[in-house]
């Protein structure tokens, strides 16, 4: 894991072209203001810490770029997430709109579209083409994982005459745009490099959330009702959920807390047993002999030290996992055949990823895609838009592939599970000394929030 000493954000060069938003310098005039470089967001949100701060994100009163003369690209990447499409519409909306950019590149299927010659790779957006995009799930674009040659990626960049590229996607994709910016700083282009985080997960450390998280969560929690539903309607019930999550159980904790309805919650970031006295089977038997049911959320990157290990790896270089929530449903039928168990099983996992932008998510896209077309302007480069403190900021690239951020088990998020839950705070494990991590593979987990 990388050592972050500030947040300082790259620029192009001086900005001297006036913004054409028409905005205010001045308070009271009912007029928005321009947002200042000066103007900082503490990364330390309860004040103890004041050395780092974030830049904060929002119009310019001077541009780097004239919208007019400018071609932008558009390249979305990884796994589908609620709210693609309405970043993708954000994006070209405040480009057209709002800065008179007229030629807007959509490169298809990530950056393997990046990385093909040709225009069968490309799609040129407008605001007729996207105009509803938004009220379906997926990806106008299309999307795929895997590494690419930067300096491939580079050259189709020149040759499309690309200036400004938004790159939507997680830490795979961030990855590969910090590597897009070094092969053009090696060749001293000037392209402003934008990263829009997408990580249904929520797990880009220094950004607190992420777009359709929120999405994600109201969802998950429909299909824990429908396995509450299904473990009271049989004795001895077992409703039994996996939620996404490979290495940070932030869904598995928010549906837990907006479902209401969970007995035990399962997440990376917390080992347990399956034997013993207070292993798993112990707590499940003597929960469904005093209450004739029960229902299970477990993370797809939980427990994973029970099942074989996996020596494969996706396209992006990710560990595979084994299948933590078919080996518990099975687990639970054979180990508990004397209590006649019923299992239900939900994996709504692609159900989720494909559905589209909740309200809540819908508006946070716009406000993502407004700020980072705001920063592309301005001629801001090797970052990535997110948001602190429930303001929006400029993120180094650097800073947001400098690891993983986990769920914090000492913080007041997971102590609500708990009380909510009931369950007991370790199953069958002594808690870990201070800052040992559970093994998982060999990503390494990003920065502890202070106020977390």
């Amino acid at each position: 894991m990388e050592t972050i000493e500030d947040f300082a954000i790259d620029v192009l060069g001086p900005r001297t072209l006036p913004s054409p938003l028409g905005l205010s310098n001045a308070m009271g005039d009912m007029v928005a203001n321009y947002t200042l470089d000066e103007d900082r967001v503490l990364w330390d949100i309860s004040g103890r810490d004041t050395t780092r701060s974030f830049e904060r994100a929002g119009p310019r009163e001077f541009n780097y770029f004239r919208g007019p003369s400018v071609r932008a690209g558009i390249v979305t990447c990884g796994g589908l997430c609620p709210g693609i499409n309405n970043i993708i519409r954000g994006l070209v909306l405040q480009l057209w709109h709002r800065y008179g950019v007229r030629s807007i590149a959509g490169f298809r299927y990530g950056y393997r579209g990046l990385s093909m010659r040709g225009a069968a790779s490309t799609i040129e957006l407008n605001p007729d083409m996207v105009d509803s995009i938004h009220l379906v799930g997926g990806s106008l674009l299309g999307s795929s994982r895997g590494q690419h040659d930067p300096s491939e990626m580079v050259d189709v960049l020149v040759g499309e005459g690309i200036r400004i590229l938004f790159c939507v996607g997680g830490d795979g994709t961030m990855r590969g745009a910090r590597a897009i910016c070094a092969e053009l700083d090696r060749r001293k282009l000037k392209v402003s490099v934008i990263g829009v985080p997408k990580t249904i997960d929520n797990d880009i450390p220094f950004i607190e959330r992420s777009f359709g998280f929120e999405t994600a969560v109201d969802k998950a929690a429909q299909a824990i009702q429908a396995a509450h539903v299904e473990a009271r309607g049989a004795p001895n019930g077992i409703g039994l959920v996996k939620l996404m999550g490979r290495h940070s159980g932030f869904i598995a904790a928010q549906a837990t807390l907006a479902s209401g309805e969970v007995n035990l919650t399962l997440i990376p970031e917390v080992p347990f047993e399956l034997d013993g006295k207070g292993g798993l089977l112990r707590w499940l038997s003597s929960r469904l002999k005093s209450r004739g049911h029960a229902v299970i959320v477990v993370a797809e990157g939980a427990g994973q030290r029970h099942l074989a290990r996996r020596d494969e790896r996706d396209a992006s270089g990710n560990q595979r996992l084994s299948d933590i929530g078919t080996f518990l449903k099975r687990l639970f039928r054979e180990r508990l055949q004397h209590l006649d168990v019923n299992v239900k099983y939900i994996d709504p996992s692609y159900m989720i990823r494909a559905a589209p932008a909740n309200p809540g998510d819908s508006i946070f896209c716009a406000q993502l895609a407004e700020n980072a077309v705001h920063a592309a302007m301005a001629g801001k480069t090797s970052m990535v838009v997110g948001i602190w403190g429930s303001l929006f900021t400029h993120v180094p690239l650097a800073a947001a592939t400098s690891g993983r951020k986990l769920l914090s088990v000492d913080g007041p998020e997971w102590r609500s599970v708990l009380d909510t839950t009931g369950q007991p705070a370790i199953l069958g494990r002594q808690p870990r000394p201070p800052n040992e991590q559970e093994p998982n593979d060999d990503e390494p987990p990003g920065p502890r929030c202070p106020a977390c």
